[in-house]
């Protein structure tokens, strides 16, 4: 096992930038790459190490780029491939890295790739994706259901065949069974790697691999949500193959070949602590990974931590996993996590607990602002997901709203034409000039707290052991070597009688540095000098 100490990545604080909707500099509507580029030192003010970009490649944006059509070029409403190589450059000469989504489980049905697989059943590429005949009554091949609401099977006449896709007709699963495709693939790889490109988070990866056999998912036990048929089955063939570990072997291999790079795989679904440590297991796989933990999480408590901790305790072997609480696809935390209060002291407090969590941090943009889930109305939502499943799934168009630079300007400054997803009139008061001055705005807090985490080896680096605490009171420690903090926050809705322990002093907080724990407080502690542990 390779030493963790030398990773340059163990404790980055990466910072996801969704481009539709981060800065539009041609009057479209739409955010783009120029756009980031324009908006990288405010980035790089908040102290991150690096900028994830969700997808910016050619794509019918049926699924708003997680329909790629061409993995090796960019859609001409982010820009072109100079606009990636300028961004690139900028941002490395801040010194920020640049990681970017790899869509690998399926690709558009107007990729090249599906275009020729669809012709017919023996041309070069017939069995690049998932295909099968129907059954004797013209039923699909299997009881798989997509995430997006009816059959993961679309029938067509030209082959004949049912072909697979997870999510919409329009994504047609790639079969990653076949060497060719991950050939292919690795190409892609290769190709962004030569461009710069330090890392890769790759998306929904836990889905690229199919049970060949088309074996039927067997139907959950009664209980849970279930808005979409997909919600009803036990999801053991249509995914999470466990032959796809060796797909990440080939791709870590490449990765490690130009040195410093990191992989991180977005791992969904009910199985998602199990296959997120084994895609990251030993040095061979993948550096990192992360779930939904926290991403879907209706409330905030001790006992979410401690369970995720339980499963993430640092043993030998275990790789440093990375934690989101908000993200493209999720409600924004603070919405979900205020139940009733006040939602600025919630967004402090989220911020501190999230640098103080072992792992790599990701914050997402407008996280730093305190932003709320925005209020789209039905008829201008555009993510396929809600209108489908409307009203119960309230899908992730809230989180996906243009970001606020100046409260004044047309548009928050986002762009000078009506944007793609409407201005949420409470985000204006959160905009970025209004809190670029302000020394106790959720801005400078984000910018405080990241700060202190890059000068603490126990946070970066250490280890984390839970304590024992009241009811709603979440205590623990992190360690490295002869560095130790105590890290204690009040989840609770009441105010909690707490008391630092002799030989402790606060270093950082929010929400009151001392006295008793007022309902979201947060507050670190370090050892006096010389004083007993």
């Amino acid at each position: 096992m390779t030493d963790p100490s030398n990773d340059p990545w163990r404790g980055a604080v990466i910072y996801q930038v969704y481009p539709r909707s981060y800065a539009d500099t041609n009057g479209d509507g739409v955010g783009d790459l120029k756009g980031v580029t324009a908006h990288l030192d405010h980035i790089a003010s908040l102290g991150v190490d690096a900028v994830w970009l969700s997808p910016f490649y050619a794509s019918p944006m049926k699924d708003f780029g997680y329909d790629v059509s061409d993995y090796c070029d960019v859609d001409p409403v982010f820009g072109t491939l100079a606009d990636f190589d300028a961004l690139t450059d900028k941002a490395h000469r801040l010194g920020l890295k640049v990681l970017i989504d790899l869509v690998f489980a399926h690709t558009s049905d107007r990729h090249a790739w599906f275009q020729e697989s669809r012709q017919s059943r023996d041309n070069p590429k017939a069995d690049w994706f998932v295909w099968a005949d129907a059954k004797p009554d013209g039923r699909p091949p299997s009881n798989w259901q997509s995430v997006f609401g009816g059959p993961a099977w679309t029938w067509d006449a030209r082959r004949g065949q049912y072909y697979m896709h997870n999510f919409l007709p329009e994504q047609p699963q790639l079969n990653l069974h076949l060497p060719a495709v991950q050939d292919a693939l690795l190409d892609v790889v290769r190709f962004w790697l030569e461009r710069g490109v330090d890392g890769f988070r790759l998306d929904a990866i836990n889905f690229a691999m199919h049970d060949p056999a088309l074996t039927d998912n067997p139907p959950l036990p009664p209980g849970g949500p279930r808005t979409r048929p997909f919600d009803f089955q036990d999801k053991i063939h249509n995914q999470s193959q466990p032959q796809l570990i060796d797909f990440l072997k080939r791709l870590r291999a490449l990765t490690d070949h130009y040195g410093g790079r990191f992989t991180v795989a977005e791992v969904p679904g009910d199985r998602a602590d199990a296959e997120m440590q084994a895609y990251t297991d030993g040095d061979d796989r993948l550096n990192s990974a992360y779930g939904f933990t926290y991403l879907y999480a209706q409330a905030l408590t001790p006992e979410l931590v401690k369970a995720t901790v339980a499963v993430w305790d640092g043993r030998p072997g275990q790789a440093w996993p990375s934690w989101p609480f908000s993200n493209h696809d999720a409600p924004r935390a603070v919405s979900r996590w205020a139940e009733g209060r006040d939602r600025a002291a919630m967004a402090r407090m989220m911020a501190l607990l999230l640098i103080s969590l072992r792992g790599n941090v990701f914050l997402y943009q407008g996280e730093e602002l305190g932003l709320p889930q925005a209020d789209v109305p039905f008829e201008r939502l555009v993510d396929p997901e809600a209108i489908a499943n409307w009203p119960q799934t309230l899908g992730r168009d809230g989180a996906r709203t243009p970001m606020p630079w100046m409260a004044d300007a047309p548009f928050a400054g986002f762009s000078t034409a009506e944007p793609w997803l409407p201005i949420d009139p409470r985000h204006l008061p959160l905009a970025v000039d209004q809190q670029e001055s302000d020394p106790a705005s959720q801005l400078a807090v984000t910018r405080r707290l990241i700060a202190f985490r890059r000068a603490q080896p126990a946070l970066n680096q250490g280890d984390l052991r839970m304590l024992d605490a009241p009811d709603g009171l979440l205590v623990f420690e992190r360690a490295a070597c002869d560095d130790r903090l105590l890290c204690v926050f009040n989840l609770a809705h009441d105010t909690i009688d707490w008391s630092a322990p002799k030989g402790w002093r606060v270093v950082e907080s929010v929400n009151g540095p001392d006295g008793p724990l007022k309902p979201m407080a947060g507050r670190v502690l370090a050892v006096n000098a010389g004083a007993p542990a």
